[in-house]
């Protein structure tokens, strides 16, 4: 069976990806989660995490070319 690969493509936003960060979060600390759906969640939440580093990662190199820029 092969694996499908999440990707972001439906994220639209940083403040997007944290909303539902958020929302999984509240979701397992309801520990109502079943155990497959807990793995989805967790697969989710690692998609989001990523997402989100990138776009702070981003953001600072853009931030630090803006400076330089100034010299």
């Amino acid at each position: 069976m092969a694996k499908k690969k999440t990707t972001t493509h439906s994220i639209n936003s940083y403040d997007d990806a944290v909303t539902e960060l958020q929302a999984l979060v509240a979701a397992v600390e309801d520990e109502t989660v079943g155990i497959d759906d807990l793995e989805n969640k967790v697969k989710r939440a690692s998609v989001l995490v990523q997402f989100c580093r990138e776009k702070l990662r981003s953001t600072e190199d853009t931030i630090n070319q803006s400076f330089e820029d100034l010299s």
